[in-house]
């Protein structure tokens, strides 16, 4: 059946290729701290094996940044595609220690490339007043992937090994790009004044109540999902139950997100997103603090699969908040600062977490993830709420006069 791809919106062909491309990400990223970790023996050197990567990828965002401003966003964002497809071949032929870890680097870089023109596409083939329901297509579709991807790398990595999942991992990244060019994908858009002064536009970032606020409840998503993709595959195999089962409560993970992020988006564009992160914080820190007093590790998988459901209120309206709130001339720069927020949330993830490690059980990681949850929940009553349907209805009166 011929498809007439001209016919489809923007936001679908980018939902397309974003599957391919989640699906990629998300075998390696399943792996990742294990396959690490095959190296280390030792969890707490993981994680700040993994705290090294995120700190790297941090800076990067800040050095790109004019990068970024001046390029090409389509193009630049299959360049960093290409060099991720590489790194996980190569990742599938060599397993020394001393090769992972320049990989990693390069990932980490390259990272920073793809999650900010990512973001940027999709803000730019979208509707001021339906950035949300936008966003919450996106990660509906790409928590599918993340579905998907954790039983593939689950049974790979149980049959074939690592390397299997490493390159299967770079076939569907390598996929992603075809699909990205045969849709004909473009953002054009440059920025005419270019910001080479980084710090200063960080400290004019950070000078603005509301993007700092969004700045720091964004970044809990990356805090927490820190857990569930470093500390709990390592804890699930170090208690002798095997990849595949990993795959499984991976994949448990994104089902309340697949059929969530959607019904997320809707009800942030027409009813606000204060009370939505209110809900979401509240009800994860509940869930995540419960666990603490649990041991049966069966009970604990349900109850963070179940949590993903107060996630899905937070990942995709955060972003769709931010994108809300700023012009689009201050797009470009702010939005690389912003996604800071992903490896911020990340390292106060990964870093802490293994200092804590060293002298207390796992179980404490439970309190460690879960209270800061609580103050967030209050914290994010002291936003400003936006309202993107009412502004849809405002350029619907004026188009009429």
């Amino acid at each position: 059946m011929h498809i007439r791809h001209r016919h489809l919106k923007p936001i679908t062909k980018l939902g397309v290729t974003y599957v391919f491309l989640s699906i990629g990400i998300s075998l390696a990223a399943t792996i990742w701290s294990v396959y690490l970790n095959s190296f280390l023996n030792n969890i707490s050197l993981v994680g700040f094996l993994t705290s090294l990567f995120t700190v790297i990828e941090v800076f990067a965002y800040l050095i790109l940044i004019p990068l970024i401003e001046k390029t090409n966003k389509a193009k630049m964002f299959i360049v960093s595609l290409v060099f991720f497809a590489i790194s996980y071949l190569l990742l599938s032929v060599y397993s020394n220690i001393y090769v992972v870890i320049i990989l990693g680097i390069l990932i980490a870089i390259f990272s920073s490339l793809r999650v900010t023109l990512a973001g940027l596409v999709v803000r730019d083939n979208t509707e001021d007043d339906s950035v949300s329901k936008s966003e919450g297509v996106i990660y509906a579709l790409l928590n599918s992937a993340w579905f998907v991807g954790p039983l593939i790398a689950g049974y790979l990595a149980k049959v074939y090994g690592f390397s299997s999942v490493f390159f299967f991992a770079a076939v569907f990244v390598l996929m992603s790009i075809f699909v990205f060019n045969f849709f004909r994908i473009k953002d054009n858009r440059k920025t005419k004044n270019l910001d080479k002064h980084i710090f200063r536009v960080v400290i004019e970032f950070f000078k603005n109540r509301e993007r700092t606020l969004t700045y720091i409840l964004t970044l809990s998503v990356s805090f927490w999902w820190t857990f569930i993709y470093v500390y709990m595959p390592i804890y699930i195999v170090d208690k002798g139950y095997g990849a595949l089962l990993l795959g499984f409560f991976l994949a448990g993970v994104s089902v309340p997100l697949i059929f969530c992020d959607y019904i997320s988006g809707k009800i942030a564009n027409k009813r606000g997103f204060k009370k939505l992160f209110f809900v979401g914080f509240i009800s994860l820190g509940t869930l995540a603090i419960s666990c603490f007093f649990i041991s049966n590790i069966y009970v604990v998988s349900g109850l963070l699969i179940l949590a993903s459901v107060s996630v899905s209120m937070i990942e995709p309206t955060s972003e769709a908040y931010f994108l809300d709130i700023i012009e689009e001339d201050e797009r470009d720069k702010y939005y690389s600062i912003y996604t800071t927020s992903v490896n911020v949330g990340s390292l106060v993830g990964s870093l802490p977490a293994a200092a804590l490690l060293l002298f207390l059980p796992f179980n404490s990681l439970f309190l460690y993830f879960g209270i800061p949850m609580i103050v967030l929940a209050f914290l994010a009553l002291s936003i400003k709420d936006s309202y993107e349907l009412d502004r849809k209805k405002v350029r619907s009166r004026s188009k009429r006069k």
